[in-house]
């Protein structure tokens, strides 16, 4: 009998692993996931401390809770210049208002999804606790999203507030009346809203924490018009899941639908052009940079202490002259180690906010001194005669001349050009003198090459490059060739030939676009953004039509701008005078351009609310990270169960 029962064990011990390997998920495994998210069973109303000037409340869960990232998600209105104080013991969460109570206030305290259970993370949800310090409460809510101006990117944790009263200036002097903090998708909800008032809408990435804005570098955003609360009885749908596939069923849920829910603010940063003298420097002594902080529309002034610096200069001056190289054209300069001048600059004034003249004495001498130079190349020169003797007594007078230091000269071709392209020819020195029937643009025909007609232009902001024009000829070949000593530079270094043989390329390996727009203003212009949203070509509209040509095939998106002022690019607003940014609008898909193929495409700009517009593939501001949903975690055991 013994023995029975000893092999009846071993066989039911032997038949549990053999059904273990058989279904490795049907094991212990401590249960179903806990999927119910935290309830509260109770609270305490508002607890004045100290004399009013301080406020204590408490929420107690039905089970352990964490609050996550309380500073970032949890908001206060009206804003709390204290930061509160915020505890969690076990099942109960204590909030401490450090500031004084406004009288006849309605105060929100905006959890957000911050709540959680303490062990599978299931948030609690929106949750917002609100209590008065008057005889009523405000119930009323706002909501919208706040995006970048430049690009519709929606922005994180910047704020939202309201204030009832509607001169601008009250922006820049107090606190928001009411505030909320936009969450991962821009969007934001300020709730305590009273019904019966107007208020006006502003946005603010708050740097320094006192909730009005202070500083020029706080992003800011407004509305024009003035607002009021509304609501109205609605219902929604909720789907009811079985699993990831099959839904259960649709309950109707009514609810209390609250207005304005789509206000969109476009925040932007002002140009505030601050400008300061950053600093000097000269490597060699042909050359000197100065370097600002910021533009400026005025050149800087020299007036020399220890030379003339009358013609003493050529300049290569920076778009916003915040960056300028000063060459010697007056060469006698040149053997004098030292510059001593005075400068003078625009330069921002903090206390005025205002651009003002100022004069530096500065002090240059070259890393290399001219003697310095001089003396090593006088060495160099020893050093080659001493080889030249050698070769010249071996019977080789190859190289009886000393190497040159010839100007530097680039050509930027590639072997095959596109049609709408040019050629930028740039050198290392200002030039003293340019030979252009030295250069030569060839055109090839029968296998030979004939002379084809060009134009040189000065480049912009850029003393040391031209830009050569030509009508390219689709699928031809040509040569551009530069004989040696075309350019003689300021100093006397002339360049060394040059011969470059490329293509354009054929019409056939490119797609055109062509775009139709309403709704546009008529200085609108469009611009061809890459995978990586950046744009790679953009064409002002005509008649509200935009034209690409020669695009290389490949997935492409769009985006357009208001040019209200002209200049070609996109403009930030203003606060003071008060400006809005240029509009911004996306083409709300992707488009693919093919090799010989014309793309056309119609385009209402407005025909989606701006939150809306950016296409998903384009936004960086990726969403917060999802809380674990413990349905679908179960949905997944049961599977692994094979249940």
């Amino acid at each position: 009998m013994k023995r029975f029962s000893l092999f009846l064990l071993a066989l039911i011990g032997l038949t549990s692993l053999i059904a273990a390997c058989a279904n490795q998920g049907a094991g212990p495994d401590g249960g179903p996931y806990d999927e119910t998210p935290p309830r509260i069973v109770g609270m305490t109303a508002p607890e004045r401390l100290q004399n009013g000037k301080r406020t204590k409340f408490s929420l107690v869960f039905n089970e352990l809770i964490k609050v996550d990232n309380p500073t970032e998600k949890i908001i206060v209105s009206p804003p709390q210049i204290e930061t509160p104080e915020i505890k969690v013991s076990g099942r109960r969460i204590t909030v401490e208002l450090l500031d004084s109570m406004r009288p006849n206030t309605t105060y929100t305290v905006d959890f957000s999804d911050a709540i959680t259970d303490n062990n599978e993370g299931n948030p609690l949800g929106q949750y917002t606790y609100i209590f008065s310090t008057g005889q009523t409460t405000d119930t009323m809510q706002m909501s919208g999203y706040v995006l970048n101006a430049e690009d519709l990117e929606p922005v994180k944790g910047i704020l939202a507030g309201l204030y009832q009263q509607h001169n601008d200036s009250v922006f820049g002097k107090r606190a928001f009346d009411r505030v909320a903090r936009t969450d991962a998708s821009g969007f934001f909800s300020i709730k305590g809203v009273a019904p019966d008032r107007d208020y006006r809408l502003y946005a603010l990435q708050d740097a320094d924490g006192d909730f009005h804005f202070t500083q020029p570098s706080e992003m800011l955003g407004f509305l024009h018009n003035d607002l009021r609360a509304g609501a109205f009885r609605d219902t929604r749908y909720d789907t009811l899941w079985v699993d990831s596939v099959r839904y259960d069923s649709i309950r109707i849920i009514p609810y209390t639908h609250f207005t304005p829910d789509d206000l969109v603010v476009r925040a932007f940063k002002i140009d505030v052009n601050t400008r300061h003298y950053l600093k000097a420097q000269r490597d060699v002594p042909e050359w000197f940079t100065t370097f600002f902080t910021g533009p400026s529309r005025k050149r800087p002034t020299i007036q020399g202490l220890n030379f003339d610096a009358s013609k003493a200069f050529v300049e290569n001056a920076s778009a916003g002259n915040d960056t300028l190289t000063y060459w010697l054209a007056d060469t006698t300069l040149l053997r004098q180690d030292t510059l001593r001048f005075a400068y003078t600059y625009d330069n921002w004034d903090d206390s005025l906010a205002q651009m003002l003249p100022k004069t530096d004495t500065l002090e240059l001498v070259p890393k290399t001194t001219f003697a310095k130079r001089a003396a090593n190349e006088a060495k160099e020169l020893e050093k080659w005669n001493k080889q030249r003797e050698k070769r010249e007594k071996r019977g080789d007078f190859s190289k009886s001349q000393p190497p040159m230091v010839a100007l530097q000269l680039r050509a930027d071709v590639s072997s095959s050009l596109v049609p709408n392209r040019n050629i930028l020819i740039q050198f290392d020195q200002p030039l003293q003198r340019f030979d252009t029937k030295k250069l030569h643009l060839r055109l090839k025909k029968d296998s030979t090459y004939h002379d084809a007609p060009y134009a040189l232009d000065t480049v912009p902001n850029n003393i040391l490059a031209y830009r050569l024009r030509a009508e390219w000829r689709p699928g031809q070949e040509y040569q551009l060739v530069i004989d040696s000593a075309a350019m003689t530079s300021l100093y006397g270094r002339v360049n060394l030939a040059t011969d470059n043989k490329f293509s354009i390329a054929k019409l056939e390996d490119f797609g055109t676009v062509f775009l139709s727009l309403s709704n546009a203003h008529e200085s609108t212009v469009v611009q061809l953004l890459g995978s990586d949203g950046k744009p790679v070509a953009q064409a002002p509209t005509k008649n509200g039509r935009a034209e690409f040509y020669y695009v290389q095939p490949g997935k492409y998106y769009l985006r357009c701008f208001f040019d209200r002022n002209g200049d070609g690019k996109w403009t930030t607003g203003s606060w003071s005078p008060r400006r809005d940014p240029e509009e911004v609008y996306y083409f709300p898909k992707e488009i693919e351009v093919r090799a010989n193929w014309d793309l056309n495409e119609s385009w209402d700009v407005t025909a989606l609310r701006l939150d809306k517009q950016k296409p998903d593939a384009l936004v960086k501001q990726r969403s917060d990270k999802q809380k674990i949903d413990t349905h679908q975690r179960n949905i997944e055991r049961l599977r692994q169960r094979g249940e």
